[in-house]
Order: structure tokens, then sequence, then C-alpha cells
């Protein structure tokens, strides 16, 4: 058979369609509202990699085309330029400024550090960014000059701090991240921060993140950081907003109680700076707030106190009276205003994860929308409104195309303890509820995360392939309130495992579950749920565990997320390890009867492959089926190289097709 160059016919979603698959990200408004700049990825199947490109198209959809190579675009106030990343000398990613009317670019940057986090000035002069600065000479030793032609092995790597490597990165350069500005038209980057210390709310240790505002008279830059304090990296979840003197380099803080504060959006006069955050505690999990200070550091309020959900998105009203945010809630997102006055109000409606990603001054909004059947695209809407929702592209309709997709049904259900549990059962394109069909429980990661009725293309993979699919939010998860997310503070596993457990029997109750095949797999925190579950039942024909943690204390000294592993129990390992053995999976090895697959990526940083290893040595010595599959190229997760997502898929469902557990009374 010759190579294959389009898709094969067929009605159900298989493994390698996913080729074809877009993705459509970052819709920008130009400043008058008529024409949207966006990122538009396709994958590479030559380099096995997703690649981006930038399009425009005008407000209403039309005349969409390619523009540049790249990604990140963002307007220039006056709308006739836009800024992007992308490739450039001498190496690595560089600053780009493209004209509209002459389609030339400049290279703005030619840095050795790449930039990110990049912002126009409000009068378009310039471009502030964040950038890596070079680290001081470091511990020098007098080492002998080697003989002429000699080979040495290559210097150490020294390291001082907590955090010196990052999943997906790798080691990072030595350095710290500081904010610079360069002229829009090139030049010499200045640099505004100094220090050891870092631009960007580290709360967890890793740079997840930099938020940097201008203030309207492109005198100041809004950031966040944590600069005072002679440790910073062992404030976990502390950071605070400061503001910087472009003219001087002079800082001010303007945040003053504990808490980890992030996302600076500076009002449309000046006066006052929008971020997120809520008063420190020690809870494992707590919904962040909406907050507003004053840009001189004065009156920090809540405007979103009892709303008792995570506002993401920020974006001021145009004429500065509040501001719109998005929320995730129940497995969906959508839009709300929230005024200075502190009333709250939810604009927009339907089951579907909307966006908001740019907002003009007349009230036209753009945002990124997805729904059980429709993959990620490009919308608008008007606000105040919240009317108006209309799809601008179409990316995946070719692939699409005669397609039977599996029905996505939403269920509530009670758990043990009588707590609501919502969850989403996918059902292959044929499903007939008068058969019996194999199930795959699906438990997500974080462990504080939200499956949500967005379009998952594994688990319509899954569901084509013959599966019910069923996906549930246990306690733990976020968009249900502090609460809920909180029940499993410091107790992690525990009432969530519960809470899956029930899932399983509210289907099996429809009569659709042939209970000899019932499978149970996830990632990350869903690896750690997976290994816990069968710990803790045989219920289960097979079960792939992927990236886990199944030893809590070996795992707190070896993640990159250090603080974040030793806030897990209380005290610390060393002072009692009592609660951080009776939560690992691994103490319950002895019970597990269930076919196991092991997967883990070869660089995984955030649950590293000794995770993995370990569990999968502990179930041969207790004598359980194993096999250990170890990812090539892959950091956390098995899925971020698109050969190694087809691969997951493909593995998945062969080893489950290859167990049947004996059929005996089920006993919940």
């Amino acid at each position: 058979m010759g190579p294959v160059t389009a898709r094969e016919a067929t009605d159900v979603l298989t493994v390698g369609d996913f080729l074809d698959l877009e993705r459509v990200s970052d819709p920008q408004l130009s400043p008058d509202g008529t024409r949207i700049l966006y990122t538009r990825s396709w994958i590479d199947r030559m380099d096995d990699r997703w690649q981006s490109d930038i399009w425009v198209m005008n407000a209403d959809g039309s005349r969409n085309r390619f523009l540049t190579k790249g990604s990140t675009p963002r307007w220039s106030p006056d709308g006739t330029r836009f800024a992007f990343t992308d490739e450039g000398e001498p190496k690595g990613t560089q600053l780009f400024v493209r004209w509209l009317d002459t389609a030339e670019a400049t290279q703005i940057t030619r840095v050795d550090n790449a930039p990110s986090t990049f912002k126009w000035s409000p009068d378009g002069k310039s471009i502030a960014f964040v950038m890596r600065t070079p680290p001081d000479d470091g511990w020098k030793i007098d080492m002998p000059k080697p003989p002429e032609g000699a080979t040495w092995t290559e210097k150490p790597r020294v390291i001082e701090g907590v955090y010196f490597r990052q999943d997906r990165r790798g080691f990072m350069k030595e350095g710290y991240l500081h904010l610079f500005t360069v002229d829009a038209g090139g030049g010499t980057p200045r640099q505004l921060t100094k220090g050891k210390w870092n631009v960007g709310a580290r709360t967890i240790g890793l740079d997840y993140g930099i938020g940097i505002d201008w203030t309207p008279d492109s005198k100041n830059i809004i950031f966040d950081g944590l600069m005072e304090d002679d440790d910073p990296e062992m404030q976990y979840r502390r950071s605070h907003l400061y503001s910087v003197a472009v003219a001087t380099s002079e800082v001010r803080r303007l945040t003053f109680h504990e808490g980890p504060w992030t996302g600076p959006v500076v009002s449309p006069d000046g006066k006052h700076v929008a971020f997120t955050g809520f008063r420190w505690t020690g809870q494992t999990y707590r919904v962040d707030e909406l907050y507003v200070i004053g840009v001189d550091g004065s009156d920090q309020q809540s405007l979103t106190p009892k709303l008792d959900r995570s506002p993401q998105q920020l974006h001021w009203a145009p004429d500065g009276s509040g501001l719109y945010f998005t929320a995730g809630d129940q497995g969906t997102a959508n839009v709300h205003f929230a005024s200075l006055k502190g009333n709250v109000r939810r604009l927009t409606e339907g089951d579907h994860m909307l966006g908001l990603e740019s907002l003009a001054k007349s009230g036209l909004a753009v945002g990124v929308l997805s729904a059980p059947h429709a993959p990620r695209d490009i919308v608008r809407f008007e606000l105040p409104s919240g009317k108006g929702l209309t799809r601008l592209t179409a990316v995946n309709e070719d692939l699409l195309a005669g397609v039977r997709l599996g029905d996505v049904e939403e269920i509530w259900y009670d758990s043990a303890d009588g707590t609501r549990i919502q969850g989403w059962i996918v059902k292959p394109p044929n499903f007939d509820a008068e058969k019996t069909w194999p199930l795959i429980l699906h438990i997500h990661g974080g462990p504080h995360g939200m499956y949500n009725v967005g379009f998952n293309y594994s688990f319509q993979q899954l569901a084509a392939a013959g599966y019910l699919v069923l996906y549930t939010n246990p306690r733990g998860s976020t968009g249900y309130g502090t609460d809920f997310g909180n029940a499993i503070d410091a107790s992690y596993p525990s009432v969530d495992y519960h809470d899956l457990m029930a899932g399983v029997d509210a289907v099996i109750e429809r009569g659709w579950v042939d209970t000899t095949r019932m499978y149970v797999t996830g990632v990350s925190g869903g690896g750690v749920l997976s290994s816990w579950t069968i710990g803790h039942t045989d219920r289960f024909a097979g079960a792939a565990v992927r990236a886990p943690v199944i030893d809590w204390i070996s795992f707190a000294g070896t993640t990159d997320i250090t603080e974040w592993g030793y806030h897990r129990y209380e005290p610390y390992p060393w002072e009692d390890p009592e609660p951080w053995l009776k939560h690992s999976p691994l103490m319950y090895v002895q019970n597990v009867t269930t076919p196991t697959l092991m997967m883990c990526g070869e660089l995984d940083l955030r649950t590293p492959m000794g995770q993995t290893e370990e569990y999968f040595q502990a179930l041969n010595a207790v004598g359980v089926e194993t096999v250990l599959i170890r990812f090539n190229g892959e950091y956390h997760g098995t899925g971020s190289k698109p050969s190694n997502f087809m691969r997951t898929q493909l593995y998945l469902i062969d080893w489950f097709g290859k167990h049947v557990r004996e059929a005996t009374v089920e006993q919940p």
C-alpha cells in the first residue's frame, strides 16, 4: 500500500485522523474592532510536532487567510502593526513586528535568551517583555589547565536553588527572569528590574505565566512577582504586585496582604489595577477572587467574595465600570461581569467552554469555544449583553465531515456519603442500550482540575473503538467551589476514590455495562487515583496507570514542584511518615490483582520516571501481570508529541482488549 494522502473513508473517528486535527487559539481584535489575528496550529508529520501560523480575518469571519509563521500576535495600539514571536537570529525565539500595509516584518530583538510575555506600550513606542538574565560567575574552583588536545569531561552543574528544572523545559538556564523594554522599531533592550528574584508570580515555585500591564500614560508597568523576601523560592503560594517606573526603574510594591496575587490588569483611566488571588491559607485548594486596588496601592478590595468560582481572563469594561471575566462552573465556562460596586452577573449561557481572549471598545468580544461535538473554534459575541454568539472559523469541519461521533450524556449521582457528583458518559457511535459494553473509567489529574464539556478527541476515539467512556469530577475538582475542591485537603486520595466508584455503579445501574470488561486509567493525578483504585478494589479487568505518584515521600524531593510536594501532608515526612505512607498507593500494592500497564515519559520531571518504575517493580514482586512503557521524548504525560498521543490510544485499546475479568456477582 502506498502512502496515505487523504483521510481514509470511515464513519467513525480513528487514531490516524488525529494527524489532520487543527487547533485555533489566542484571537486578538484590532483596536478598531474590524479584524482578528489568531494562531492556527497543525501537526507537522515529518518532525512529529505542532507548528503554529498566524492568520487574519475580518471581524465577521470573512477574508480568513494566512499571514506569517509564528504565534502570540498582538496588535499595536494604532492597529497598523502587530508584534509576534518566531524563530530568529542569533538563535531561538525572538520578537518581531510586522506592518499590515506593506507586509514587511522586522526582528526587533536579537537576544541570547528567549523573550516572553510581551506587551505594547499604550503610546506604541516600545514593547515590554520578560527575559532571563545571565547569572553571576557562581562557584569558582582553581582547576589545572588541561593538556593541549585533551578532552576533559564537561564541568558539573552546580545547583544552589530549590527550583532548577521544570517539566517540558528541562534544566532551567541559570539566572533570573526580569522585565525589559525595547523600542518598537528594534534596538538594544533596556533592563528595568534586577536582583536574585524572578518577575512572575511563582506561587508553586515555577514559571506558569507572568502578569504585566502598562499604565495608560506609558510611564509605569505593573507586574507580579516576589522580590523582597530573603528566600523567595521557599515562599509557597506567595506573591505581590509591583509598579516600576520606566524612566527611572524605581519599583514600588502595591499589595501588602499575604497571598498569591497574580495577573494585574490596569483600568482604562489608570486609577485601578485588577488582579486575582486570595488571602493566604494553608488549605490545599481555594478559589481565587477578583480584586481591585488603587494604582498607588490603596484600598484593596474583592469584587467577588460570594462567587465561589475562580475568575480568569480579566478584561476591563471600556468605560471602567467593572471587569468581564470567565469562570469554570460544573464542567462549563461562561462570561461574567463584576462591577466596581460589587455586583456580579453571568452574561452568557451554554453547555460549552467559552473563552474571552479580546475585547474592543465597541463591546465586540472574541474567544475560543468548544462543546462536546465541536472542537475549538473562534467565536464573536457582544458585551455587555452576551448575545450574538457566532462561530467564525471551522478548522476541523473537513476532518469531521461524515464522521459519527459518540453521544455525550451528562450524569449526576450520589456518592457514598450523599455528595452530588457530576460526570459524563461518551457512548460508542453505534450505541445500543439493549446491549452491554466495555467501560473505561478515565480519571483527571491535578488533582485540582476540571473535566469539562469541551470536545475531547481521546474520549471520542476510545468510544469509536467500542467503549463507554466515563469521566467525572470527584471531590477535589475545580468548578464547584472551595469546600468541594478542598475536601481532599491533607487526605488525597480519599473521598475522591469513593466518588469515582459511585460513578461506575451509577452507569452499571443503567444496564449498559459488561462488568467483566471494566477498565480504569488516568494520567498524573489520574495516575495516582488509578493506582489507588486497583489497590482498593478488584472490580476492573485491566488498568493503565500513567505518570503516577505512588510514593509521596520520594515524590516530594524529586519532583519539579518540591514545595507543592512538601505541602501535601503535615508534618514533614521525617517528623512523622505515617500520613505520607497512608496515602501512597505503593503501600497497598499487596492488594492488587488487576493486570496493570505502566506508562511514563522518559523526560518526566513532574512525576518522575522513578515513581512509575517503583510501582512496576512492586507489581512484579507481588506477582501481578504488568508491562512498563517508557515514552521517548516525552515530559509529563504521554501525548504531547503527535506520534506519542496515537501510541497512547493504541496501547490503551490493545491492553484493555486483552483482559477480561471472571464473571462474578458485582459487589459495589
